[in-house]
């Protein structure tokens, strides 16, 4: 750490032959005898929405207990190293998801909690959006909408084709296409160009970005303390180790492959969705965005899960008429989704983030907009917060609300805790206080 006033400026990047990284948040960029909190490089909150379709085995995700003596069940077991991070919400319903074609419209109405029949004025924004208005507009990129699957889910046009295919709309109508290709979404993050033409020609470099910002890091290195150098050694080797995973999903030529039958690769979609969560990761590190939503799979999915030993497709194991054996197979891979999350969690935990972690910092939402996949209902829903938001969140707690209580509730409190205002929120009766 400096020993004097002078002190990096937060917006400091490595720059070099077109390129450039922005840097995580170090000592140095800390006025020297200067509380965090009172420095302009203090974190902001980070936000994430991350989405998995077909709903969840209710009796299988719903904790024994509530308040802070609750009992974690098989799907969300994985979480339970970071209990004093986790808050599970039950009893929520989202009356905006219900219609008759529900997997048309299940995704784009779960941030938005509004049916696209009722969609007026910034009735239908969804909240990721909302808050990239308020505390989005600072950073490079406001948000980042990113999913682990491509294609479009079906829909027959009842409520509004399109609403089934992103979880994030800017608009009331206008969705934001969910990028599921790594090695686009890494250059969004850290690529740098003028004009379309050089951000192509940036897409097709068969090399690495850090060869080309290397002499910048070793001249800075020579600024920083011990302890500042260790963290950014640390760091860019997590930028090559996630260039390394791209280039090794792109030579296996099926990232982009949009495709109705069964997926064969399975353990790729496992690396798929890792080096998808280590982009948030290093995108809320670096503060080049601090709002994230990510779709680890899409609607009507008939990807299979060989690699955990489920071979049926998706979509129709969800519909599993209470079959024991289906119910089984369904909830392997709902807990495969949560351990993948986990591994995500475990990275934030131990990402140091000023005077505490990237988890201690963030204010994450896991969770589904269906309940019992087999009656495509959206009651009671599947939710989750990991993070603590500055201590904004308690923590640590099961909170079992009445039956039919809003899910817009939730949504608004995210918001709240986030330092968002709105003054309406879809059919939001107000924030919860519990959490």
């Amino acid at each position: 750490m400096f020993l004097t006033k002078k002190h990096l400026s937060r917006r400091t990047v490595l720059r070099g032959m077109g390129a450039s990284i922005a840097l995580p948040l170090l000592d140095a960029m800390i006025p020297a005898g200067t509380a965090l909190a009172n420095t302009a490089a203090r974190p902001a909150p980070r936000l994430g929405f991350i989405y998995f379709p077909h709903g969840a085995v209710m009796d299988r995700w719903t904790p024994k207990g509530t308040g802070t003596d609750f009992e974690l069940p098989q799907i969300l077991k994985p979480l339970e190293p970071y209990r004093s991070h986790l808050t599970v919400v039950s009893g929520l319903r989202n009356k905006g998801a219900e219609s008759p074609d529900p997997h048309g419209i299940i995704a784009g109405t779960w941030l938005s909690c509004v049916s696209p029949r009722d969609r007026e004025g910034d009735r239908g924004v969804t909240v990721d959006q909302l808050a990239a208005r308020q505390i989005g507009q600072d950073t490079p990129l406001p948000s980042l909408e990113i999913s682990g699957e491509s294609g479009v889910a079906t829909c027959s046009g009842v409520d509004g084709c399109g609403f089934g295919n992103s979880i994030s709309f800017r608009t009331p109508r206008q969705s934001l296409p969910m990028e599921n290709n790594p090695r686009k979404v890494f250059y969004q993050i850290f690529g740098q160009g003028d004009t379309p033409e050089e951000r192509a020609a940036i897409l097709h470099e068969t090399g690495s970005i850090l060869d080309y910002v290397l002499d910048r890091a070793a001249s800075l290195k020579k600024r920083l303390g011990p302890a500042d150098r260790a963290r950014m050694d640390e760091y860019l080797d997590s930028v090559r180790e996630v260039e390394r995973r791209i280039e090794k999903l792109a030579a296996s030529g099926t990232s982009d492959v949009d495709v109705t039958a069964p997926m064969g690769v399975p353990d790729q979609f496992d690396e798929q969705l890792n080096v998808m969560f280590e982009m948030i990761a290093l995108a809320w590190q670096t503060n080049m965005t601090r709002i994230a939503s990510f779709m680890m799979a899409r609607e009507v999915s008939m990807r299979t899960y060989n690699n955990i030993g489920v071979p049926d497709a998706f979509h129709p194991l969800s519909h599993h008429q209470d079959d024991p054996a289906k119910l089984d197979r369904l909830s392997r891979i709902q807990t495969y989704h949560t351990q993948v999350f986990s591994r995500f969690v475990k990275r934030l935990a131990e990402m140091p983030d000023g005077d505490g972690s990237m988890l201690d910092h963030s204010i994450i939402l896991f969770g589904s907009n269906m309940s019992n996949s087999d009656l495509h209902n959206n009651d009671p829903l599947p939710s989750a917060i990991l993070g603590r938001g500055y201590g904004r969140i308690k923590g640590n707690q099961h909170l079992h609300y009445p039956q039919d209580t809003p899910l817009a509730n939730l949504m608004v409190t995210l918001l709240d805790r986030a330092g968002v205002t709105v003054e309406s929120f879809a059919d939001a009766t107000g924030p919860f206080a519990e959490v």
